[in-house]
């Protein structure tokens, strides 16, 4: 196969258009499963919702811990400290403080809460406070923690964590079946979290490499605006998306906006329950975009959902732009705009398309055409003199189809 070789000033501005496929994720009845997707390769890894009661933050020097409120666990902070661990025998949720992990960053679990990152003197993480000499996390706070079945509650203190060993107690209110446990960071390496399950008193190691996975299809707790059990899809750490409103599927350009890095931008509200057909529906002209953890960027268009009957949850994916290639086959296309940005109403179009001819189009950051035009006569890699004196300062997406083949890139007028 031809290859072409894009000069220096195209490389890493290459967009390509790959087949669109439609797939279908099952979490399984009551979305009993957790499933971790690669983008590129499918799924990656499968596991028990139910498994699980805590999951500690393994990667570099973090130290979050989440609680799995999507089981059905309810944690509160107490105003027990560490030294009041043995006073505290009875439930008193009126002057507890109910507590959940945020939905917008893994880094921000259950236990986190109270953080204050901003003293120098001691980092206070939430469960506990940083030391800057000994490089040790104490705990100073006890939680309770009432089950799912409504009536049996755990106490549960961080110790510490030093040297990447996480150290905990926890036992029933009364004091009870008292264990004191401990997670190693280093048994997870290259992992998000490593798990505690209060059924077997031990580690679980149920996720995938971080590298291998770009969402989590589950269930858990979202702000709809109070907390309430959802099923949806979260990205990975490092994994960024956008979400596009109001703009044909067909239409919607991965150039159009800023990439998050908020792990729910594709979240749980895609779906609704419409009670007059009884069954969920996918909201119209919504449209993600998803960057992976190798850098491609793949359109993602959810199409429908199965509800807790099946846990199915059906999307299209299609591969936009290969950030990682400066390589392109002769199958494939490339379009620059230079001098970008564009300073005086006139841009240069480098073209490299399997084409004679096609159409341009021309977007606002709102998504609306400002501008389209043809152009023929293509041949390999042709220059053609865009004029864009009518638009006003701002950033625009430029989408050309020829061949029913589609390439994109922006454009910055000043």
């Amino acid at each position: 196969m031809k290859r072409t070789i894009l000069p220096l000033f195209l490389a890493g501005l290459a967009t390509t258009a790959g087949a669109q496929t439609s797939v279908t994720v099952s979490t399984a009845p009551g979305n009993a499963e957790q499933v971790w997707y690669s983008l590129q390769n499918g799924e990656a890894g499968v596991a028990a919702m139910a498994e699980w009661d805590l999951a500690f933050e393994m990667t570099g020097f973090s130290s979050s811990i989440l609680v799995n409120t999507a089981k059905g666990l309810s944690i509160y902070e107490t105003t027990a400290g560490i030294g009041d661990w043995d006073a505290l025998t009875t439930a008193d949720t009126a002057n507890w403080t109910l507590i959940q992990n945020q939905d917008t960053s893994w880094s921000a679990g259950a236990l986190t809460h109270g953080n204050d990152l901003s003293n120098p003197d001691g980092l206070n993480v939430g469960w506990g406070v940083y030391n800057m000499v000994t490089h040790v996390i104490a705990g100073n706070k006890v939680y309770a923690i009432l089950l799912a079945d409504g009536t049996t509650w755990k106490k549960l203190r961080i110790n510490s964590l030093a040297g990447g060993v996480y150290s905990f107690t926890y036992a029933n209110l009364d004091g009870t079946d008292l264990q004191d446990a401990q997670v190693v960071k280093a048994n997870f390496t290259g992992k998000n979290f490593g798990y505690w399950s209060f059924d077997t008193n031990a580690t679980l190691d149920r996720e995938p490499a971080t590298t291998d996975w770009d969402l989590t299809f589950t269930k858990y707790t979202g702000f709809v605006p109070t907390p309430y059990p959802v099923a949806g899809v979260l990205q990975n750490k490092g994994v960024t998306a956008l979400q596009v409103d109001g703009v044909p599927t067909g239409d919607a350009l991965w150039t159009s906006g800023v990439f998050s890095t908020q792990m729910n931008v594709i979240g749980s509200d895609w779906k609704s329950y419409d009670f007059n057909q009884g069954a969920y529906t996918t909201v119209a002209d919504r449209t993600y975009f998803v960057k992976d953890v190798a850098g491609n960027i793949w359109k993602l268009i959810f199409i429908g959902y199965g509800g807790s009957a099946n846990g199915d949850m059906t999307f299209t994916q299609e591969l936009v732009s290969n950030m990682g290639v400066a390589e392109t086959g002769a199958d494939q296309g490339t379009l620059a705009a230079w001098p970008n940005p564009a300073p005086n109403g006139q841009v240069q179009l480098v073209f490299d398309v399997n084409a004679s001819k096609g159409v341009l189009h021309v977007f606002n950051t709102a998504g609306q055409q400002v501008m389209q035009q043809a152009f023929g006569g293509l041949n390999g890699l042709t220059n053609r003199t865009l004029d864009v004196s009518g638009l006003k300062p701002g950033i625009y997406a430029l989408r050309f189809e020829a061949a029913g083949k589609v390439v994109n890139t922006k454009l910055v007028v000043e």
